[in-house]
């Protein structure tokens, strides 16, 4: 697998690829030599609705057929168009032609000749036949686009299912015809990749692509891999506005190909080019949203996000947006309603029901209030976050020391989160740098806005609050747990009257954190965890009452885990003699902490 593919050989992986889809599909049947899908059984007195073109952007267009969208669809070899006998043997032999025949395909050379040859082929033998060629790429302008016209791409989706809910519903050739040019008509869409994708069967050097540099992003990148418009850097905020921009401006006449207002109904489609995670995709559409909304006054009436076509695995999103027009037939036959409708197209991925989304615009208006209140409450709550007085305890600290050897403590931190995420990457999930970071950056922040304290109690007890809404995992839970154990041990071991804490409180309190901490997990010194730096460090405070010292004995802990097999934790997993190399990640931050603590003291 040294080609980064499973199936490197690009003829066996279109075949078996095709032979799954009966299996996830008990509807379909393949017709593997003319590299085919169709529908068993199509509905009886129904417009017959085919598409396809290169395979690699599945699930278009074979994981589409299906009842409610496509009754067949031809697939080419990896971005070649397929040819014009598999369309004649398809429009021939596999689908009905009873009540005529619609080709939907993209704008692509390849596409619309081999299509367009079937079609003619199969009109001469007397069949109804008509083709709908969609172009909706803003990508590239009309000044570059030329004679050829706008290349299609992922808005095309949405014409196969408006037009394949309307041939379910038994309309005419005519009028599903003219119902999915209506759509194409209203349709604009841009794509954009952080790099090109590579082919199965085929070598680096014969891509004949300059790869994009970790900085940059290609701007109106096709699915085909060919590039794009423009290379730029910049942030995703910086990237969407752009896109947009091409969609929506209308003061950019090379690309202003669909005029959309703050009145118009629209669909967005937010797709995925196929290497883009779920995760990543969710905040993709999110700036999407907050910016049409902000910038455009565009609230979508159907949002849908997910991977409809790509390109291979690119890592790379498209966006679209539809403006809805009236189709002229009435109730039930709305594009909205076309597009809601159910199909069952495993490729379309879109299950909400139009009462669904009725409900949501009221759902939305009727929590809009309560949801500004919590915000701003929460809001206010953070800018004026102050401390709990809890007067029964009376263990005293020194506001101003404790806060600045605390800070310098946790700018320690900071500072090592490079080599506490290089060290986790090791033996770990490489999240442990960041979990600290976060905790530690949260920490500070209250501590800049935060009211002065002398109660060490709740002190503590405001800290523990912080790292338990800051970090989260498995470093979180050990000091949530350790720091509310301590909180109690501070208690346990507080003085009668108020009196300044002492190094033999914090270090009797510190013990009893230990114990506690025990109960839910068993690390002990010498399992390579974060125990391998606190322990040292209590039994040292406790036994000698010097800060410095007990510091000291945490760094050594830390570093004799270098080479130390794990028995707990992720690194017990881990293959390899890597770990062999570094420290444990969780005790080497709390190490560094710690150091940073007694410096902090001494200053």
């Amino acid at each position: 697998m040294s080609s980064k593919h499973f199936v490197d050989n690009p003829t066996l992986l279109l075949q078996t690829s095709l032979s799954s889809l009966p299996s996830l599909n008990p509807s379909l049947s393949l017709d593997l030599p003319s590299k085919t899908i169709y529908l068993t059984h199509p509905p009886p007195n129904t417009v017959s609705l085919l598409s396809g073109g290169g395979s690699g952007h599945e699930p278009s267009f074979t994981s589409f057929v299906g009842h409610g969208l496509l009754t067949a669809a031809v697939a080419g070899t990896i971005f070649a168009s397929p040819s014009a006998e598999q369309v004649r043997r398809c429009i021939s032999n596999r689908i009905p032609q009873e009540n005529g025949v619609l080709v939907i395909v993209m704008n692509y050379t390849g596409d619309v000749l081999n299509f367009g040859m079937g079609v003619e082929k199969a009109r001469a033998r007397g069949t109804e036949v008509d083709m709908v060629v969609v172009g909706d790429d803003a990508g590239v302008g009309r000044e570059r686009g030329g004679k050829v016209g706008r290349r299609g791409i992922a808005g095309t989706c949405l014409v196969l299912k408006v037009a394949g809910a309307l041939a379910a519903k038994g309309a005419s050739l005519k009028e599903v015809s003219r119902i999915a040019k209506l759509t194409a008509a209203n349709l604009v869409s841009i794509g954009s990749s952080l790099g090109h994708v590579h082919v199965p069967g085929r070598s680096i050097v014969e891509t004949g692509v300059e790869e994009l540099k970790d900085s940059e992003v290609e701007i109106g990148m096709g699915i085909h891999n060919e590039d794009g418009s423009e290379r730029r850097e910049t942030d995703l905020p910086g990237l969407v506005k752009t896109m947009l921009s091409h969609c929506l401006n209308q003061a950019d006449k090379d690309r202003s190909f669909l005029n959309v207002s703050k009145t118009d109904d629209v669909v967005l489609l937010v797709n995925n080019l196929g290497g883009v995670s779920v995760l990543e995709l969710g905040a993709i559409t999110s700036e999407v949203l907050e910016q049409l909304d902000r910038d455009y006054e565009i609230r979508p009436v159907r949002i849908l996000a997910g991977t409809f076509m790509t390109s291979l695995n690119g890592l790379g999103f498209s966006i679209s947006l539809l403006k809805v027009a009236d189709t002229g037939l009435g109730a039930g036959s709305s594009m909205i309603e076309l597009l809601d409708a159910p199909s069952e197209a495993t490729g379309w991925s879109a299950a909400i029901k139009t009462d669904t989304w009725s409900k949501r615009r009221k759902s939305v208006e009727e929590h809009k209030a309560v949801e500004e209140e919590v915000w701003t409450s929460n809001l206010r709550s953070e800018i004026t976050f102050e401390f709990r007085e809890t007067a029964a305890d009376h263990v005293l600290v020194d506001p101003a020391l404790t806060r600045s050897a605390l800070t310098t403590a946790l700018t320690r931190l900071i500072a090592a989160e490079a080599d506490v995420t290089r060290y986790d990457t090791v033996v770990g999930d490489g999240d442990c740098g960041i979990g600290l970071k976060r905790g530690a950056e949260a920490i500070l922040e209250m501590l800049r806005k935060a009211k002065q304290t002398d109660d060490a109690l709740t002190f503590v007890q405001s800290v523990t609050q912080v790292v338990e809404l800051a970090m989260d995992g498995t470093s979180g839970a050990i000091y949530a747990i350790f720091l509310n154990a301590l909180a109690h041990g501070l208690s346990q071991n507080a003085p009668s009257s108020p009196q300044p804490i002492t190094t033999q409180v914090w270090a009797a309190a510190l013990q009893s954190a230990i114990q506690t901490l025990g109960k839910y997990t068993p690390a002990k010194p010498g399992d390579r965890t974060l125990m391998d730096a606190l322990c040292p460090f209590a039994e040292s405070l406790s036994k000698a009452g010097d800060i410095e010292a007990a510091a000291k004995a945490a760094e050594e802990g830390a570093k004799n885990t270098q080479g130390m097999r794990a028995s707990l934790g992720r690194t017990v997993y881990v293959g390899g003699e890597g770990w062999q190399g570094v420290p444990d990640p969780g005790a080497h931050g709390l190490a560094v902490l710690l150091q940073g603590l007694s410096e902090g003291l001494r200053k």
